[in-house]
């Protein structure tokens, strides 16, 4: 499926918040999570305290240890919601 992408003023906030080495590593994540946000390389598994929470099923990404990023998917539109550590799973 051919996606579109947009992201949320939570992510972007959050983006630039991050180290230099983050963000490098966020960029890098970029390119494969734009030709598929379920690459294996990823690691993309479902949230499910985040889902119950937006009524749809979320997602996040693995980029570091400890450093996702969190989506969701309406219609062909990739939609990330937040990036941070696993603290922004909590509801």
């Amino acid at each position: 499926m051919s996606y579109q992408y947009k992201a949320t003023p939570t992510f972007w906030r959050n983006f630039y918040a991050l180290s230099a080495s983050q963000k490098a590593s966020t960029r890098a994540a970029w390119q494969t999570f734009k030709r598929d946000p379920f690459d294996s390389r990823l690691r993309t598994h479902k949230i499910h305290s985040l889902s119950a929470e937006y009524g749809r099923t979320v997602y996040a990404v693995e980029i570091e240890r400890d450093l996702r990023a969190v989506f969701f998917i309406s219609g062909n539109v990739v939609i990330t919601v937040d990036i941070g550590s696993h603290d922004i799973y909590d509801v």
